[in-house]
């Protein structure tokens, strides 16, 4: 996904970095577990028969965030603006300009 900033600086987050940031709950809680225990068991996703993570759909939320839908199900992370201003330049990678 590219994200644009007003300022006209771009960056594009990949599909599993956003799906593995996500800022649910229950993502938070299974890197708190990875961070203390890097053999900590991943769950299997409900879609990973399915294909290729992908992005299913993007809305937003008020004017502060946006909510992702990944085709894994998965779809109660709300990322604000500040948190993915901040995976874009932890995670991103630059888009020049056209």
């Amino acid at each position: 996904m590219t994200v644009r900033w007003d300022d006209d600086s771009s960056a594009f987050l990949e599909v599993r970095t956003l799906r593995r940031q996500s800022p649910s709950a229950d993502a938070r809680e299974l890197r708190s577990s990875m961070a203390k225990n890097p053999l900590t068991v991943l769950p299997a996703s409900s879609g990973a028969a399915a294909g290729p993570l992908t992005i299913t759909a993007v809305e937003p939320i008020g004017h502060y965030a946006v909510r992702i839908r990944f085709s894994d199900g998965h779809d109660t992370g709300i990322y604000s603006w500040k948190y993915l201003h901040e995976l874009c330049r932890t995670h991103g990678k630059p888009v020049q300009a056209r």
